[in-house]
């Protein structure tokens, strides 16, 4: 087959060639694809005038809701109806129900109605599903990248079954890639990819196969065909197929970041510069670092783990409410992924980069734990151990103890620290932010102490 031929084949794109034909073909989702699953079942051809369950595909863009729709229907025997909810309304709706109803009673055939992006209906459009969904007039397959428990219905969420799909791995995307390069269906070894380029294209995906899969196709346009080789034994010169590049691909992406290698120097780097510019209160330089992170394919889970430990480390008490926002930003990335997550990452950067920083929590911890490393840690006063247990009393524990809360002031004079440490301080607030409060309110409790 021609280049060109492999490469422009019609207005199909690539990702849509590659749609596989069967669930053996899928890549990834192997946790929903397990002999007897609900999938599976649902594929059966052997089935297809029985009843099945209908399901609720929630995952990330990429990761195959719509082609595992289009595999069970081929493979099933069922009638396929597809809708997108982006254009569909009511109407369409009730008018697959009627056709759907119709073909079971006639013909015995069962409908599968693959409703994309469900999370765009509205309730009234939801509820128009209902009466197909409960009398079994269709099987409903719908697919959602937001959390159904907020955008279904709850009626049409407990008539069906809800499935949770994973972003797919390096592996499963390599595997895609591969397949597409070589398959008739794709481009057919028109071309050949080099190792960085295939690096490069999983890299970028980030877990959707579908951005793969375009980039591949955008790449191949861009590859030039090799120099003659050898001729053939017909005396006609024999060429190579034209190899993508890296280049080629970061071209064809318009990503000038592919050098950013998140298991090289680079990342080290812009991570390492992007907590540095929170700790030295400089929001632009964070955001362009976090900018970076993410338009190379960084894992934004472990951006928002940077930023709960960026709270801890740097923040501190200084302003403790950094901490909850650190913690928000990285539940809302779990809640919402990308792209929508930027924002929150975006929102928690700019408020940890212009807060009060103190590293005092940080330091008293490694001080602390430096200590009882070096055996500087000593028998727990009397007065405060245990002595809920039979024999406590007798053993003198607990005996002396002051109850705070008998106090006016809260804080009764006595020891807590072993003898061995008495006098130790390793908690040591700064003047900044809330640690201001902290530190002159920290100055009265010592003198009670009597530390």
């Amino acid at each position: 087959m021609a280049q060109s031929d492999a490469l422009f084949r019609g207005a199909t794109p690539l990702a849509v060639r590659m749609r596989p034909a069967s669930l053996d073909e899928v890549a990834g989702q192997t946790h929903l694809l397990r002999p007897g699953s609900p999938l599976v079942a649902l594929a059966d051809s052997g089935r297809a005038t029985t009843g099945a369950v209908s399901v609720i595909l929630w995952g990330p863009p990429g990761t195959g809701k719509t082609t595992l729709a289009q595999a069970i229907a081929r493979t099933s025997g069922r009638r396929f109806v597809e809708l997108s909810a982006v254009t569909a309304g009511v109407k369409d709706v009730r008018e697959v129900m009627q056709e759907a109803m119709t073909q079971r009673d006639l013909y015995g055939a069962s409908t599968i109605l693959f409703l994309d992006e469900i999370h765009r209906f509205t309730k009234a459009q939801q509820d128009a599903l209902l009466p197909g969904v409960e009398n079994g007039w269709v099987i409903l397959i719908a697919a959602t990248t937001e959390n159904p428990s907020f955008s279904v219905i709850s009626p049409l969420l407990s008539r069906s079954l809800l499935l949770t799909l994973q972003p797919l791995t390096d592996e499963d995307l390599g595997m895609l890639i591969d397949r597409a390069v070589s398959d008739a269906r794709g481009l057919a070894g028109a071309v050949s990819l080099s190792d960085e380029a295939r690096a490069a294209l999983v890299h970028l995906a980030s877990g959707d196969a579908r951005r793969a899969l375009t980039s591949l196709e955008a790449a191949a346009s861009m590859a030039e065909p090799a120099e003659p080789t050898d001729e053939s034994d017909d005396g006609a010169e024999e060429t190579a197929p034209p190899v993508i590049t890296a280049e080629h691909v970061a071209q064809a992406v318009d990503r000038a970041l592919l050098r950013y290698d998140r298991q090289g120097d680079e990342h080290y780097d812009v991570i390492s510069a992007f907590i540095k510019s929170i700790r030295g209160s400089d929001p632009d330089a964070a955001i362009h670092y976090l900018a970076r992170m993410i338009e190379a394919g960084e894992d934004p889970r472990f951006i928002a783990r940077r930023l709960v430990i960026s709270a801890a480390e740097d923040i501190g008490l200084a302003d403790p409410q950094a901490l909850q926002i650190a913690v928000a930003a990285a539940d809302a990335v779990a809640f919402i992924g990308m792209p929508e997550g930027r924002i929150p990452l975006a929102e928690a950067t700019a408020y940890l980069a212009t807060t009060a920083k103190s590293n005092a929590a940080y330091t008293a911890i490694n001080a602390a734990i430096a200590d009882v490393r070096a055996g500087g840690f000593g028998r727990v006063p009397i007065h405060l151990r245990d002595a809920h247990y039979a024999g406590a009393k007798r053993l003198g524990h607990g005996k002396g103890y002051v109850y705070p809360h008998d106090l006016d002031v809260g804080v009764a004079t006595q020891q807590y620290l072993p003898d061995e440490l008495r006098g130790r301080r390793y908690y040591e607030p700064t003047g900044r932010g809330v640690e201001r409060d902290i530190s002159a309110r920290l100055e009265k409790i010592r003198k009670i102490l009597g530390d």
